[in-house]
């Protein structure tokens, strides 16, 4: 299996979220973290924004039984 890095654009797109809800959701443990790729860039491991994403979609469905 291949790992593919996400940039913030890609998140963000993904994600449906803004870079400063992304980060605030970073900080209270409730978005995966990025990894560094270099002094200032950073990237996201797609397998886990897949993995959050499908949590959200369970606890959404779930919430609306």
């Amino acid at each position: 299996m291949v790992t593919r890095i996400l940039r913030l654009p890609t998140v963000k797109a993904r994600t449906g979220l803004s870079r400063s809800t992304i980060y605030m959701r970073i900080s209270d443990g409730r978005f995966p973290k990025p990894v560094s790729l270099g002094k200032r860039a950073v990237g996201w491991v797609e397998v886990e924004i897949n993995d959050w994403l499908n949590q959200q979609i369970e606890s959404s469905r779930k919430a609306g039984h």
